[in-house]
């Protein structure tokens, strides 16, 4: 095959992977189910942060670095106002902390409702079942919620150290340090996006497709937290209107937009998946042996 006709094929591939793609996202109304998700993200993330923090605080290693973590979080992930989110986030976080047992199990509860919306969703996406047994569905949403804070906390431990090398070497490296502030971020989305895709669906995932689906998600992410934070800055009208609260409707929208990148990036991954169709990728997992009793 000649190399015109390699590029041709690639380009009509290319060309049916979009197409496959645009279909799905408008047939599973992604604009729809990320108004949803957005909605339950909000409702969600007082009580998720407090979760958060109150888990990282049990560790001293990690209580040190709460304020980089936030530092963290606020400079990379939200594109404007992060300063006055942050600000009272932890006033939230602090006032909380007072709370009793009743309290804090359902904070708790609504930050596992996450977990769980997030969960069908992309179980939707995939058309497989996400109905797994009680405690084994327990069991993985309690993990994320609990082990989550210590992956990040160790995450940015790790970005700290590597940025103090690279701090140590601009003398030998100039922009060595510029240039893994730049990354960090992009590595970090690319990992979480690839997690989420790999693990939350009922189904065995091609790590091919996961990482092609992360890689998109996290670069659309980046270009949209640029392009987000210019028109931010360029016109503030919103400021007009909403005045002292301008900051709710700046933080909804992102965190609508957020989610509909979330939402592409598994349309992305379920889409190589029908284009190039792997072995065992469509089986789901934790398929009980009765299953398949019943069918015969």
């Amino acid at each position: 095959m000649s190399f015109k006709e390699q590029t041709l094929e690639l380009l009509g591939h290319s060309w049916s992977l979009i197409r496959n793609v645009a279909h799905h996202c408008k047939q599973d109304r992604i604009t729809v189910t990320a108004g949803h998700l957005a909605y339950v993200s909000l409702l969600s993330l007082v009580p998720f942060i407090v979760v958060f923090f109150s888990i990282m605080s049990a560790f001293p290693a990690f209580s040190e670095v709460r304020e980089q973590l936030e530092l963290y979080v606020f400079n990379n992930f939200i594109p404007t106002s992060g300063d006055v989110l942050q600000q009272h986030m932890a006033n939230f976080v602090d006032n909380a902390s007072r709370m009793g047992a009743l309290s804090i199990l359902f904070l708790v509860a609504v930050a596992l409702a996450l977990i769980s919306n997030v969960d069908k969703t992309l179980n939707h996406i995939w058309q497989a079942k996400s109905e797994r047994p009680r405690i084994y569905t327990f069991s993985i949403y309690w993990m994320v919620l609990t082990l989550a804070p210590l992956l990040i906390g160790v995450s940015v431990l790790v970005s700290s150290y590597l940025v103090g090398l690279a701090n140590y070497a601009d003398e030998y490296t100039p922009g060595l340090s510029t240039m893994l502030l730049k990354t960090v971020p992009f590595v970090t989305a690319v990992i979480a996006f690839f997690i989420l895709y790999m693990v939350v669906p009922n189904k065995r995932i091609s790590p091919k497709h996961a990482i092609s689906g992360a890689v998109l998600a996290a670069t659309l992410f980046e270009l949209s937290k640029k392009m987000f934070a210019l028109y931010v800055e360029n016109f503030p009208s919103y400021q007009v209107i909403y005045g002292a609260i301008a900051v709710v409707p700046i933080l909804f929208v992102w965190v609508y937009l957020s989610w509909i990148l979330v939402l592409v990036g598994a349309e992305f991954t379920r889409g190589l998946e029908r284009l190039v169709p792997e072995e065992d990728t469509g089986e789901e997992r934790n398929k009980m042996p009765e299953d398949d009793e019943e069918k015969d």
